[in-house]
């Protein structure tokens, strides 16, 4: 059973901003200039979206995990991890989190991340864990909800992908996250057949509450 991160402050502000589906170097530029202009008051932000089908190479991606990309672009991007891959059907959160005002570190971060997951994930009949040195959450071994992230003077940016209603032979060409025949699932799969934006809907809360988050400022 997944716990609230510890130590955490409750009550803090939130803007969830809802952006559809949008291209992965335009929202990337979008969170790296939002970070780098945010002050000490500036309020956090979820951005919750999809993206259309990319992968993505975390800063110290290693390209042997390419295997074979074919004709989908790939993105050497500033994240933390290796590769993954990106498609309509995914939920997109990434999460514009000031973690040196909440007095959090990453590992709660992370930590409480993942913990939303399971939690939805137990509220839906399904069973889900995480596994010691690859974050993540995993439903008898395969790969459902991926992180990567990025800690700018004590922010966060990038965030969570978690795999609902989606294509996924694309991750056929790539060793997902770094790891040689990884399998990963989806919802539907799994016998959920919510729509990507209903499983935000339940998801945000959760994800409030493990982080501190209370008084959404607006959504949009």
């Amino acid at each position: 059973m997944s716990k609230r991160a510890n130590h955490l402050p409750t009550g803090a502000p939130l803007r969830v901003q809802y952006l559809q589906q949008a291209d992965y170097l335009d929202i990337w530029a979008r969170m790296k200039t939002f970070t780098a202009e945010r002050s000490s008051e500036t309020v956090d932000e979820f951005w919750v979206l999809e993206h259309p089908p990319v992968y993505t190479l975390g800063q110290a991606g290693k390209p042997e995990h390419l295997l074979n990309p074919a004709e989908i672009a790939v993105v050497h991007c500033d994240r933390g991890g290796q590769v993954t891959y990106h498609g309509p059907g995914q939920l997109i959160i990434y999460l514009l989190v000031d973690i040196q005002r909440l007095g959090i570190g990453v590992r709660h971060l992370v930590r409480g991340i993942e913990n939303s997951v399971i939690e939805f994930l137990q509220a839906e009949g399904i069973a889900a864990e995480t596994t010691p040195g690859a974050p993540g959450v995993y439903v008898k071994g395969e790969k459902i909800a991926a992180l990567g992230l990025r800690i700018r003077k004590g922010c966060s940016y990038h965030g969570l992908s978690f795999n609902v209603d989606m294509d996924l032979s694309p991750f056929l060409g790539i060793n997902p996250c770094g790891y040689e025949a990884l399998q990963v699932t989806q919802l539907k799969d799994l016998g959920v057949t919510l729509s990507v934006q209903a499983v935000a809907a339940k998801l945000i809360p959760r994800l409030c509450g493990q982080l501190g988050f209370g008084d959404l400022v607006d959504e949009r």
